[in-house]
């Protein structure tokens, strides 16, 4: 099986060589925010991907506390899904994680961060987000660490 990391590299090859087909040079400005969309979508998988390991929980634990599938999940956390707020407050609880998002300039930041003296008990239950959809997106994880997005992205290929 490849690993999370391995498949993310292969992915961000596969992107790169789709992005930099046509205009020589300059990317146009469709290119750069689809190229933004994709290192967000990145990020929150990989934020989602850092807090349920910490937790020490399988997919299909964190698809059940987060009323997912557990397909929905792994195609959050590789990246392939942009999730809505009803799902990141859904997957925030569900992680026992308070959610933030920080813009400023070309730099987002994401961040899973676990509640003071939370691990891996369950959170509590409650009734589904009104509104909410089966989308899927991310979390971080402890102590406030960050996912960044646009920018600096060299470990992205």
């Amino acid at each position: 099986m490849v690993s999370h990391a391995e498949w993310k590299l292969a992915r961000d090859r596969k992107v790169a060589e789709s992005l930099s087909e046509g205009e020589d040079g300059a990317e146009s400005a469709e290119r750069v925010r689809r190229r933004q969309e994709l290192d967000l979508a990145w990020d929150l998988g990989q934020a989602v991907y850092d807090r349920r390991t910490e937790l020490g929980i399988a997919q299909t634990e964190l698809a059940r506390r987060a009323r997912m599938t557990q397909p929905q999940v792994s195609k959050l956390e590789l990246g392939g899904t942009m999730p809505t707020v009803p799902l990141l407050a859904r997957l925030a609880r569900a992680m026992d994680s308070t959610f933030s998002m920080e813009l400023d300039g070309d730099t987002m930041r994401v961040a899973f961060t676990a509640h003071a003296g939370s691990g891996a008990s369950e959170p509590d239950g409650g009734a589904p987000d009104a509104g909410a959809d089966g989308g899927a997106v991310g979390a971080g994880t402890d102590g406030g660490a960050v996912a960044e997005a646009a920018g600096a992205r060299a470990a992205h290929g």
